[in-house]
C-alpha cells in the first residue's frame, strides 16, 4: 500500500487542479472540498490515510464541459493495477453529492490476482460491486437489468458481466484509466445537473458551489486473511445527546460504509453485552481507532467520525468528518470542548446557531418520523403539538378538563381566545403573519402556533376543515402542527422531549459573562414571569395588562364598565378590579425579586371585551339584565372601520380616564406591598400608542396623582418610572418633544412597523412570501426588522430623544427584539435592553453575546 509521501508527490503538488494530498499540498475548502482538505490534515497527524488525490472545483468543472483530463498524472501515485475509489468533496458537506464509486480498476486480470491473494468468493465480490454500480451510476443503466443475477458473488459475476454487454452491445471496460475517467465525469455532469443543483441550493449552497473530487486507493476490508479485515464508522460522542459514548458499527469481510446498513451482522465497537464487538475481536486495531478518533478531536478541534477500515489486522482511515448532531448535541459537544481547554469559551458561543436553541426548549417533530404533510403555513412560534381538532376557546378548555391535548383551530384569534390557547397544545389558524394575535401570544406562552395556513379550506360553522388533497378533518381527529416548519401534518408522528440540560446552563452563562445589552422579557401573567425568570431574562420588558382581565371573573366585570352610563359608574365597576390587579402586579413584583417589571396601561379598544356572537350579547343581556338589543346596540356602537387606529391606548385613557387611574392606582399599591417582603420595587408604568406630547401630558399628570394619593394614604414612599412605547411614527419623529416628561422610551417594532408600512400585520400573510420571493422585501418586516425605514425612524427618535435628555433609557419590547438580526441593529444603535417572548430570550442573549465576541476579535 503506498502512502501520500512515496512516488509521484514531486508531480502532483505542483498542480493546482490535480493534487496529491501531502502535509504542504496547496489546498483548500475552497478550492479542493472539504472532505479533501480534512484528508490533508488527517495527513498531517500522520495518521494511516491511503494514497489519496484531489480534483479541484476548477478540474472537475471543466470535466463535466467535456474537456479531456490527464489520467496518468492521476494514476500515477497509484501504481500498477491499482485499485480506487472516489468521493466528493464539495465546500460544505451538508450540500450533499453523488455517492462514492468503490472498487474502480477491477477488471478480468485483477480479479485473477486477487482470486490467488484474498479468495475468489471475495474478489469476485469486489468485482461484482463495482459492475452493478458502474452500470446503474456511470453507464446510467436500468437497475432491473440485475435483478435475475445470483446472489453469490463468483455465480453472479459471469451474469452480471453478460447483462452489461447485452444492454450495452459492448464488453464492460477493462482498462483503470478508462474506468476512472467515466466515473469522474458521471460524478461531475451529476453535481451539475439541474436536480442536484436545486436540492443543494435548498440547502443554502449558492448556485455555482463547486464540486471537488477525491480519489482514494482502497484498502481492502474483505478476503482470506490471517488477520481482522472489515470496515466500519466510529466516533466519541452520541450526535443526538452529546454524550461521552463510543458509538458506531463495525462489520467484518465489508467494504465502505456497509456496516451502518447491517442489523444483527454488524459488531459492536466497544464491550457490549447486546453482542460481540470490535474491541474482543481485534482489541489491538480497537486501540488504534480510539487513539486516531481522539487525537482527530483534539487537533482538529471539534468531534469527529472516523471512517475506517480494517485491513489484515492493520487500521486504515478513510475519511473523516464532522459528527452529525441536532441542537442539543451541538451545545453539548461545544461545551465539552471548551471545558477541555481544545477551543475557547469564545468560540463555543460562536458554533451554537441562536436559532437553534428553539429545538432544546420545546418538543420537536422527531427527525426520523414519517410527515404526512397537509400543507405548510406560516412557523410562528416554534415546537410541535399533536391533538384532537376543536373548534373554539371553549372546546378546548373542556378538552384540557378531560386530559386531552388538543389544537385550537380558528380563522383568526382574539383575545377572547385566550383561555382557549392556555388550554391548548396549540393553535392553528387560517390567517395571519409572524406578529399576528395567535403568533404572538403563541410565542409568549411557548405554544406552538401555525398561522396563515390558507391553503386549507376553513369550514368552522361545519366543524372542519379540508385538505388541498381533499381530505376532510373533523372536530376530535388528530392532526399535529410544527411551529418550527410551519408544517400542518395528519396524524400523530413521534415527538422529541425539549432538553434543557447542563451543558445549556453552562453555555447561557458563558454567554451573559460577555454579551454587553440586556434583555428582558415580554411577560403578562405571573405563568410567564416565572419561565421569564428560569430563562434568566433581566426583567420584565413589557407587560401587557389587557391579558389580565379576560379570566371569566374579570371579563364580566369588565363588561359592566363598558356598559356604564356615567364617570361613577364606571369608578364603582373599576372598583371591583382593583383588588384583582393589584393581586396580579404584586405577584409579578414577588416573582421578579427587585428586577424591573414594565407594565403597559391598557392598549386594546374596548370592543374586544365585547362578544362578537349573538349567542355572546344574550349570554351578556342576562348577566347585565338589559334587553338583547341595548347591548348589541352598544356593541355595534363601540365597533370601529380600523380598530387599531381607533380609540385605543393613550387615546382611551383620555377619553375614559378611570380606567388608567385605577390601573396606576393598583401598581402603586402592589409596588408597596411587594417592597414590604422583598428589595425595594421601582415599578415603570408605560403609555401605549402615543403620538403627541399633550397625551403624555394629561395621562402623566393623572399617573402623578395617583402616586401621591396612594403615599398619602398608607405613609409609605416609593418610586416610579413613566415612560412611553413608542409605536406610532410620529412618537419617534417627536421624541425629543416626549422624552424630558419620561425617564424611558420602548419601541414597540410591531405596531411600529405596520404604521410605517401601511400594512396589516394580521393580513400580510397572504401576500408575504411572494413579495419576498420577488425581492420587493428581503425579508417579511414583522420577522426581520427594517432595517433601513424602521430603523431609519428608530434612529430618529434615538438621537433626537437623547439630545433633549441624556438620562432616557431606550429599548424595543416588540417581537423584534428576539430576533439575532435586529439585536444587532439594537446594539449599534445603543438602545440599553431588548425585550421579546420568554422562550426567545435565551436566544437574545446567545445573539448579544456573539455579537459582543464579534466586536471582541474584529
Amino acid at each position: 500500500m503506498l502512502r501520500p509521501r512515496d512516488k509521484g508527490a514531486a508531480v502532483q503538488n505542483n498542480d493546482p487542479d490535480i493534487t496529491l494530498i501531502t502535509p504542504d499540498a496547496p489546498m483548500s475548502p475552497g478550492t479542493h472540498g472539504g472532505r479533501a482538505k480534512c484528508l490533508q490534515r488527517l495527513v498531517r497527524l500522520d495518521l494511516p490515510v491511503p494514497v489519496t488525490v484531489a480534483l479541484s472545483f476548477d478540474a472537475v468543472h471543466r470535466l463535466a464541459a467535456g474537456e479531456p483530463l490527464d489520467m496518468q498524472r492521476i494514476l500515477a501515485p497509484f501504481g500498477e493495477a491499482p485499485l480506487l475509489c472516489v468521493r466528493p468533496s464539495s465546500e460544505d458537506p451538508d450540500w450533499g453529492g453523488p455517492g462514492a464509486i468503490l472498487n474502480i480498476g477491477m477488471n478480468d486480470s485483477l480479479y485473477v490476482e486477487l482470486s490467488d491473494r484474498i479468495g475468489k468468493r471475495a474478489a469476485a465480490s469486489l468485482y461484482l460491486r463495482f459492475v452493478q454500480a458502474y452500470s446503474i451510476h456511470v453507464a446510467r443503466l436500468d437497475p432491473d437489468m440485475f435483478d435475475e443475477v445470483s446472489d453469490d458473488p463468483v455465480t453472479g459475476l459471469p451474469e452480471a458481466l453478460s447483462a452489461y454487454e447485452e444492454e450495452t452491445d459492448e464488453s464492460f471496460p477493462q482498462e483503470p484509466a478508462v474506468q476512472l475517467l467515466e466515473v469522474l465525469r458521471s460524478m461531475a455532469r451529476t453535481w451539475e445537473g439541474t436536480s442536484a443543483r436545486l436540492l443543494r441550493q435548498a440547502k443554502g449552497a449558492p448556485a455555482d458551489a463547486g464540486l471537488g473530487l477525491v480519489v482514494q486507493q482502497l484498502a481492502l476490508g474483505l478476503g482470506e486473511t490471517t488477520g481482522e479485515s472489515g470496515s466500519g464508522v466510529m466516533q466519541l460522542v452520541n450526535g443526538q445527546t452529546g454524550e461521552r459514548k463510543i458509538t458506531g458499527r463495525y462489520l467484518s469481510q465489508s467494504q465502505g460504509r456497509d456496516a451502518l446498513g447491517q442489523g444483527a451482522g454488524a459488531l459492536f465497537l466497544a464491550r457490549d453485552a447486546r453482542g460481540p464487538s470490535l474491541e474482543e475481536q481485534a482489541p489491538d486495531a480497537y486501540a488504534q481507532l480510539i487513539a486516531h478518533t481522539a487525537l482527530m478531536r483534539e487537533k482538529l478541534r471539534e468531534e469527529m467520525t472516523a471512517e475506517f477500515t480494517v485491513e489484515n489486522g492493520k487500521v486504515w482511515l478513510l475519511d473523516g468528518v464532522r459528527v452529525a448532531r441536532n441542537a442539543r448535541a451541538a451545545v453539548a459537544i461545544a461545551v465539552a470542548l471548551a471545558e477541555d481547554r481544545i477551543i475557547p469559551r469564545e468560540e463555543a458561543l460562536m458554533r451554537i446557531e441562536p436559532r437553534a436553541l428553539n429545538e432544546l426548549l420545546h418538543r420537536q417533530v422527531d427527525p426520523e418520523a414519517k410527515r404526512d404533510r397537509l400543507t405548510r403555513g406560516v412557523a410562528a412560534s416554534p415546537g410541535a403539538a399533536s391533538g384532537k381538532i376543536v373548534f373554539s376557546a371553549a372546546d378546548a378548555q373542556a378538552s384540557a378538563a378531560q386530559g386531552e391535548a388538543c389544537i385550537l383551530v380558528r380563522r383568526e384569534t382574539s383575545p377572547e381566545d385566550i383561555r382557549g390557547m392556555h388550554a391548548a397544545a396549540g393553535v392553528l389558524t387560517e390567517r395571519g403573519g409572524m406578529t399576528s394575535h395567535a403568533a404572538v401570544i403563541g410565542r409568549g406562552m411557548g405554544l406552538p402556533c401555525v398561522v396563515g395556513a390558507s391553503d386549507l379550506t376553513f369550514q368552522l360553522r361545519r366543524k372542519r376543515i379540508v385538505a388541498p388533497d381533499g381530505r376532510v378533518f373533523k372536530a376530535g381527529d388528530v392532526i399535529t402542527i410544527d411551529g418550527t416548519s410551519g408544517d400542518v401534518l395528519a396524524g400523530e408522528p413521534t415527538l422529541v422531549e425539549p432538553a434543557r440540560d447542563d451543558a445549556l446552563k453552562t453555555l447561557m452563562t458563558w454567554a451573559d459573562e460577555v454579551r454587553d445589552i440586556s434583555v428582558r422579557a415580554n411577560a403578562d401573567t405571573p405563568a410567564d414571569a416565572e419561565m421569564a425568570r428560569g430563562f434568566k431574562a433581566q426583567g420584565i420588558g413589557l407587560c401587557r395588562t389587557e391579558h389580565m382581565f379576560f379570566e371569566a371573573d374579570r371579563l364580566t366585570v369588565m363588561r359592566e364598565m363598558i356598559f356604564a352610563d356615567t364617570p361613577a359608574e364606571r369608578a364603582e365597576a373599576l372598583e371591583l378590579l382593583l383588588p384583582m390587579q393589584r393581586a396580579d402586579f404584586a405577584d409579578l413584583f414577588r416573582i421578579m425579586q427587585g428586577q424591573p417589571v414594565c407594565i403597559r396601561l391598557l392598549d386594546p379598544p374596548l370592543h374586544e371585551f365585547l362578544p362578537t356572537e349573538r349567542s355572546g350579547h344574550v349570554q351578556l343581556a342576562e348577566a347585565l339584565d338589559l334587553p338583547v338589543s341595548d347591548v348589541t346596540r352598544r356593541v355595534e356602537a363601540l365597533s370601529e372601520y380600523n380598530p387599531m387606529l381607533g380609540m385605543r391606548g393613550v387615546r382611551l385613557g383620555i377619553v375614559v380616564p378611570e380606567i388608567y387611574e385605577m390601573q396606576a392606582r393598583a401598581i402603586f399599591e402592589a409596588t408597596i406591598e411587594a417592597s414590604q417582603h422583598g428589595a425595594p420595587v421601582v415599578p415603570e408604568v408605560m403609555i401605549p400608542l402615543v403620538s403627541a406630547m399633550r397625551e403624555v401630558e394629561l395621562v402623566k399628570a393623572k399617573v402623578d396623582a395617583a402616586a401621591a394619593a396612594v403615599r398619602a394614604e398608607t405613609g409609605q414612599a416609593f418610586d416610579y418610572r413613566l415612560g412611553v412605547m413608542v409605536e406610532t411614527p410620529r412618537a419617534a419623529l417627536r421624541a425629543g418633544d416626549i422624552a424630558p416628561l419620561v425617564s424611558f422610551l420602548s419601541f414597540g417594532t410591531n405596531d411600529l412597523t405596520q404604521m410605517t408600512y401601511g400594512l396589516s400585520r394580521d393580513d400580510a400573510g397572504k401576500f408575504m412570501s411572494e413579495y419576498v420571493q420577488q425581492g420587493v422585501f428581503p425579508e417579511d418586516p414583522f420577522h426581520s426588522l427594517d432595517t433601513d425605514g424602521v430603523g431609519e425612524l428608530l434612529n430618529l427618535g434615538i438621537e433626537r430623544a437623547r439630545a433633549a435628555n441624556p438620562d432616557v433609557v431606550m429599548s424595543i419590547c416588540g417581537e423584534h427584539g428576539g430576533n439575532p438580526e435586529s439585536i444587532a441593529f439594537c446594539r449599534d444603535a445603543g438602545f440599553d435592553y431588548v425585550s421579546c417572548s420568554p422562550f426567545r430570550v435565551p436566544v437574545a442573549r446567545l445573539a448579544a453575546a456573539q455579537l459582543a465576541v464579534r466586536d471582541k476579535i474584529g
